[in-house]
């Protein structure tokens, strides 16, 4: 007996929309909100109903879709830095990167699927982790080539490029201490994130190794609002720490906006220490100490992995250089100065 082949009725009753609302998202035409497109897309695949149109051609493209929204990436340094590294390296191919700003993961995968399946892409950078993270096995079934830029116990069947965040943690928290300071805290990303579980749980090991007890430690979603307003909460708490491990940088700074303001000195009263090491480091009053490393060379490295992938060689799982302390004027021993 055959199988029964999906049709456009079918994808519509399970989506709960019109026929034409599916044949508009399987042919790629206007007229749908990208949230729609996304998920009858994602019920269509998962029914066995491919895409008709043109054949798939082969494209110069690579995609990197991410989750945040568009204000707060055009201050994140990460990103910024991350993708001219990825730039560089597809103008050399005189290839194109495809950048989309989504609101939710089954928006990702839709749209992910849906360029792949369309030939609209060559394959995909794959980032912002979680932990049982459904795109590895979703978007690997699909055959799409794609490099994930997470620790490998994140990405599934995925190539993976990572840094060592547990290291660089533990190198923060003992840097820390070894200037005498007792009571620190880190201000976190977001929590569901695979790599902010992996400096969370990091943070609290290398603390305890210590005798420091458990640390403080807050979540927040990257920017610069959150990490002032969880600064000035760490700061008004019973215990205040004297030494705080940022995230990121942009949070750093907010953190040393929120001391100012409360009248600490940085850093006799408080040290900072921030994460990535863009120029913002260096554009402050004290200058930024930082867990640094070269994001640029980090998002090159992961374009040329992709290009390998897409032309056949042989490519393995590996960490790209762990971030480095470098000690600037935020740290110093509590009561310096």
């Amino acid at each position: 007996m055959s199988a029964h082949r999906v049709t456009i009725q079918d994808v519509a009753a399970r989506a709960g929309v019109s026929r034409a609302a599916v044949s508009l998202a399987l042919h790629d035409k206007p007229g749908l909100s990208d949230a729609t497109r996304a998920r009858i897309l994602r019920i269509a695949e998962s029914m066995g109903r491919p895409a008709r149109g043109a054949p798939r051609q082969r494209s110069d493209t690579i995609a990197l879709v991410l989750r945040r929204p568009a204000r707060q990436l055009g201050l994140e340094p990460f990103y910024m830095e991350f993708v001219s590294g990825l730039e560089s390296v597809v103008s050399d191919h005189s290839g194109a990167l495809l950048l989309r700003l989504v609101k939710s993961l089954d928006e990702e995968i839709g749209l992910q699927g849906h360029w792949w399946r369309t030939g609209r892409i060559a394959g995909s950078v794959l980032v912002d982790f979680r932990p049982h993270d459904p795109r590895g096995p979703l978007l690997a079934r699909l055959g799409l080539p794609a490099v994930a830029v997470a620790h490998p116990s994140l990405t599934g069947p995925f190539t993976a490029r990572w840094t060592d965040d547990a290291t660089a943690v533990d190198e923060a928290v003992r840097y820390l201490a070894a200037l005498g300071h007792r009571a620190i805290a880190r201000v976190g990303g977001a929590p569901e994130l695979g790599h902010s579980a992996i400096r969370r749980a990091a943070f609290t090991r290398t603390m305890g190794a210590l005798g420091l007890g458990v640390g403080q430690q807050t979540e927040t979603d990257f920017s610069g609002a959150s990490g002032a307003r969880a600064t000035r909460s760490l700061l008004t708490a019973v215990r205040r720490p004297t030494a705080i491990v940022y995230d990121n940088d942009l949070m750093a700074v907010a953190g040393l906006s929120v001391a100012a303001e409360m009248g600490l000195r940085v850093p006799a009263d408080l040290s900072l220490l921030a994460w990535d090491d863009s120029q913002l480091c260096r554009l402050t009053h004290p200058t930024l100490s930082a867990m640094s490393h070269d994001i640029h060379a980090f998002g090159a490295d992961v374009a040329r992995t992709l290009y390998d992938i897409l032309a056949g060689r042989c490519v393995t799982t590996r960490p790209v250089p762990t971030p480095t302390l470098v000690p600037r004027g935020s740290t110093a021993a509590p009561g310096a100065g």
